[in-house]
């Protein structure tokens, strides 16, 4: 059994409770009511359902529980209460159900840096200095341009390990040395990026952190991560929604369709999917339920 040192005061307070959870990485930690009170609270749940749905997670609780039975388990609880909150705690899954060309990611990476206002292409074909290549995504602001590839992944016990930034980055140097050629009078910063849905290894970090490249998955930077952007943004995928089945989800994303607000207005394409008039109802209200927290916050987005 490998057990995972945490803070002092938040073992002892665990310990007491006795039951011991497994993570993803078969790391055995205390269960951490915090921890999931944190994760729930993403969701803009009342507090009166948060604490609900925790008492009724800790009754299933039992040793060696793995977390993504306990994400299951509150995820359930939630549904029950709030299907708009279920639907925005089920983003880690949502990203997942992206796939399996990963394509959709890249335009879902996309608009979040337009959030962060850049301007983007997707999948763009650009003479390098050697060889051509083509870009996941190439996005601009005032003071720089950012090479980024995307790397997806449909399982998230997968991560990115060196060989990956590695190859990246000797793409980017080769992209940058011909766009350099082409510089305009307002010199910019050329920065080279790899996204992730899931994780960079330590070996993947060190190096993307001494290239100075721009990373961003799941969980790094630490406040800045995707999740993070994501929270900040409110802009959530269509897989988010829970009155979609899945070859429904696929059909939509097939249509160059990744983010919940792009349906706002749109029941049209529904009802050429063959959707009928009360589900597609329902579909919108979920929407624009999951929307509310962009509009009131970034109105300008919508």
């Amino acid at each position: 059994m490998r057990l995972k040192k945490t803070e002092h005061t938040s073992e002892k307070q665990n310990q007491k409770q006795g039951i011991l959870i497994t993570k993803m990485s078969g790391d055995q930690v205390y269960f951490d009511e915090e921890k999931l009170k944190r994760s729930l609270r993403r969701s803009k749940a009342d507090e009166d359902i948060i604490a609900q749905v925790i008492e009724k997670v800790k009754k299933e609780l039992y040793d060696s529980m793995p977390t993504k039975e306990i994400y299951r388990l509150a995820f359930s609880h939630l549904r029950k209460y709030s299907a708009t909150s279920a639907s925005r705690y089920k983003l880690k899954s949502a990203i997942l159900e992206l796939g399996p060309s990963g394509f959709p990611f890249e335009k879902y990476v996309a608009e979040l840096l337009k959030f962060k206002n850049y301007r983007t292409e997707v999948g763009s074909v650009v003479q390098g200095h050697c060889v051509t290549h083509e870009i996941d995504i190439l996005a601009e602001n005032e003071h720089q341009y950012l090479i980024v590839e995307c790397k997806f992944h449909s399982d998230q016990r997968r991560f990115c390990d060196i060989k990956v930034p590695l190859y990246i980055h000797s793409r980017f140097k080769d992209v940058e040395s011909k766009m350099r050629e082409k510089q305009s009078k307002i010199e910019k910063l050329y920065v080279g990026g790899l996204v992730t849905n899931t994780r960079f290894s330590s070996d993947a970090l060190q190096y993307g952190k001494c290239m100075s490249m721009f990373m961003l998955s799941w969980d790094y930077p630490m406040n800045k991560s995707l999740k993070n952007l994501i929270d900040e943004s409110g802009l959530h995928p269509i897989t988010s929604l829970l009155t979609l089945l899945k070859h429904e989800k696929d059909q939509i994303l097939s249509k160059g369709i990744v983010l919940c607000k792009d349906l706002i207005n749109k029941e049209q394409i529904l009802a050429e999917m063959g959707i009928s008039e009360t589900r597609i109802k329902k579909i919108v209200d979920e929407v624009k339920s999951i929307c509310e927290s962009l509009a009131l916050n970034n109105p300008e987005k919508i």
